[in-house]
This record gives C-alpha cells, structure tokens and sequence, in this order.
C-alpha cells in the first residue's frame, strides 16, 4: 500500500511543468508564449476572435499572438509585459502551468514571482543583439532560485537569415555563463516565435539544427524536482481543537505539507522547541489514512500535548532542520525602497512571522563577471546581494540547495507590510559557495 500511494505522487508531478519565460525587452516573450498556446490548440475561439479584433483596431492584419498573454490594459497599450501573466494549457504528453514574465528592467522582481515554482526557465535572446545584462540577471536570478532546466530560446532568428553562425556564438556565450553560475542542464534552440519555426513545428528554414522544437523539449524534459524525495517538512497553519460532544479531547495540527512524507507511527520533532514526539494519526479530506505526503493539505496528530502554534514546524526527528537566529542568505532586492544595514523587518518564513534586524549586507552581485561588490551598504530595487539578519526568534531554516520551500523567506516592511525582499538561505550558486562577511554584534539590540 505504502509503495503504491508513494509511485502515485511522484507520477503524478511527472506529468505536470511548471516553467517561466524570460527576457529583455521586446525579445518575443508574449508572443512565444501566444505561439505555443495557438499551434497546440490550446486557445479558445472567443479568446482568438477577441484577440483578432483588438489586432486589427491597432492596424496590424495578422494577429498580434503576444495579446493573448498581456492581460493589462497598459500592457496592451504599450506593447510590454509589465505584469506575471499565468497561463494553463495541456497537451496529449503533459500539462502546464506557464508563466510569462517582463522583460523591463524595472519589472525583474516579477521574474522572481515567477520563476520561484519553476521547474524550467526559457530565457529568449534576441538573434540580432545577443546576451545583454538582463539576460545575465535573468540566468542569475534561475540559478539563485535553483531552477533545474534552462532553455535559451535565441528568437527572431528570420531577422538574421536563419544563420547557424549567429546561433552558435550565442549559445555559446550563454551556455558558458549559464555554466558558471551552476545551472545544471541548458538547452539552446533557434527559432522565429513570429513565424513559428521550431516552436511546435520544427522550422524548414534551419535543416542545419537537429534538436527538439520548443514545445517537444517542454514535453518530454524529465521533471526532476520531486517534493516527496525531499526532507520531510510540515509547517502548522492551523490547531484544530473543537471541543464538541463528538469530538472532545480532539487537537490536530493542520497544514500543508511542503516537502517529504509523513506516516502515522512515525518519531518527529516539533521545532524550534525541539520537543519530540510520535504522529498517531493523520487526516486528509475527513478521512484517516496511514500515510501523506508533499503537496497535500493534512492535519496531523500526536502522541503527547505539546505547546505547538501557528508558524511551528515538524519534522523528522532523526532529520530536522538547524534552528537559528543569524540567518546567511541571498536576496533579490524587489522594493523600490532600499534595503539597508541596521534595518528593522519582519522575516516571513513558511508560516512563521518573526522580528529581525538586518545586521549586514556583505557583498552586492555584479551580473557582467559575476564578481562580488563588497560592503554596499544598501541594497535598491532589483539588486541581487549577500545579507545577515539576525531574528528575534529561532527559525527552522533548511539550505535553499535542499528545499526551496523551506530555505526561502521574505523580508517584509513592518511600517506597511510591503515586501522588500525575496531570500534564499545557505549558499548563493551551486558552483561555489561564497566567503560571507559575518556581522559584528550589535549590543543595541538583544535578539
């Protein structure tokens, strides 16, 4: 039973991708994105139709396929993507969640938004300008979020005659950079989003490329980041006491599992207390059952009556989570407000809200070499750098590289709850870890 419920939650992430695009300015995003969704049939009448008019009132005779993405009236306006546009389509092979991000710089922060549940990035290259910095901050920010595949997607390659020349030197550039930053597998394929070629028919225009169009590439990547092969990790949202005549002594622990497998008998700790325990049960849709696992939405019960809340975390007891107060991260900076030293925010991890202070920025990442900008003292929108925050209470924090769950955090303005930054615990790339600064202590703050 167990091997059965286990091989049908890791067939069932098989058969669902979740991917982002990417790109500077005018690259073709919206209309890859439109491509894909008409030549696999995946808009509906209404939608084309809608789309046709609205092309024609601007004077163009063919439909403009990037409005079916850009939903903003602004974004339609200006012919840019400003905001995260999610899309649904399915194919007979697999089914997707698309996100198709902007390419302006000041929209980047978006790219995060996006790109965070991603299990492959297509970063488009423009065949006429080549790698630009926002394609590096866009690799950049893939690789800090751990994004397992990497597409180049060098469009527009009819503007350039369709030559392999051209194509080959920018994957090669790419492909180096991509490399160095850790991002484990990068795929470079040529195409024209405009006119079709080698999005979901392969091009007659480059018999010199012998690869995967886009879509078969999306189709049969192998969807590697499996949530129930990771540490086992289940933050409480919610305790559930109802006290009723039929269920009198009842208390559970309800949430969403975000990594793992959780079974009924199993020796767990609840943190950051680090008391220890055993699940006696677990229920999951008003039923018991034996076993649970990542992303299901469960509550657990226990053996002992221990002081748990909202923001606790359980975990195996023989493989939790370090507890800390100085947590060592990277973060992309996505308010307009600067992030700066000595700065007071909340820390929003999993369920978890806690008082910090910024206790040093060490090191600011510059995109053209990769090279670490040390000491900026401040942090402004769109930045990628090295920080230190010290927490007023322990956090059960994982590496970034082991969970993307429960290695991430947000930084929160607590004047007005805006979202200041977005962090990643642990190691910033996977090729190397960096030497980190540590923060001297400041005797003005006791936490």
């Amino acid at each position: 039973m167990t091997t059965h419920l286990e091989s049908g939650a890791q067939s069932s992430t098989t058969t669902l991708l979740r991917f982002a695009t990417a790109g500077s300015v005018d690259d073709g995003k919206s209309t890859l994105v439109g491509r894909l969704l008409h030549d696999s049939k995946s808009v509906l009448t209404d939608q084309l139709e809608a789309v046709e008019q609205a092309s024609l009132n601007r004077g163009q005779e063919a439909p403009d396929l990037a409005l079916l993405t850009d939903g903003l009236r602004a974004e339609r306006e200006q012919g840019i993507t400003i905001d995260v546009a999610y899309r649904y389509f399915a194919t007979t092979r697999r089914r997707f969640i698309l996100a198709d991000t902007p390419g302006h710089v000041q929209y980047t922060r978006n790219m995060v938004t996006g790109a965070s549940t991603a299990e492959l990035a297509v970063v488009l290259v423009d065949a006429r300008n080549g790698v630009v910095e926002q394609t590096r901050r866009h690799a950049a920010v893939a690789a800090l979020l751990r994004v397992p595949h990497v597409v180049l997607a060098v469009n527009k390659m009819d503007l350039v005659n369709y030559a392999e020349p051209v194509f080959a030197a920018i994957a090669e550039e790419f492909t180096a950079y991509a490399a160095s930053l850790g991002v484990p597998e990068i795929t470079a394929i040529p195409i024209s989003a405009l006119a079709g070629d080698n999005v979901v028919e392969p091009s007659a225009h480059m018999d010199w490329y012998g690869g995967p169009t886009v879509l078969e590439h999306l189709e049969t990547v192998p969807v590697s980041h499996d949530l129930t092969a990771c540490h086992a990790r289940f933050p409480v949202q919610y305790v559930i006491r109802p006290q009723s005549a039929e269920l009198p002594d009842y208390r559970g622990y309800a949430g969403q599992i975000a990594a793992g497998v959780f079974r009924v008998g199993e020796s767990v700790a609840v943190l950051p207390s680090g008391r220890t325990t055993t699940i006696t049960g677990i229920d999951a849709l008003g039923e018991s059952v034996d076993i649970a696992w990542a992303p299901q939405s469960v509550t657990l019960r226990l053996a002992d009556d221990i002081d748990i809340s909202r923001g606790d975390l359980i975990a195996p007891a023989d493989d939790s989570p370090a507890v800390t107060q100085d947590v060592e991260a990277t973060v992309c900076h996505v308010a307009d407000q600067p992030l700066s030293v000595g700065q007071r925010v909340l820390i929003k991890h999993t369920t978890r809200t806690v008082k910090a202070i910024v206790k040093d920025i060490p090191s600011r990442l510059t995109l053209d070499d990769l090279s670490q900008h040390p000491a900026p003292g401040q942090l402004v929108a769109n930045d990628i750098g090295r920080v230190v925050v010290r927490t007023a209470e322990p956090l059960a924090l994982d590496a970034y590289e082991d969970s993307r769950r429960t290695g991430s955090f947000l930084l929160i303005d607590p004047a007005d709850g805006t979202t200041l930054s977005a962090g990643m615990a642990g190691a910033a790339f996977a090729a190397a870890a960096e030497a980190v600064v540590a923060a001297d202590d400041d005797a003005e703050w006791d936490f």
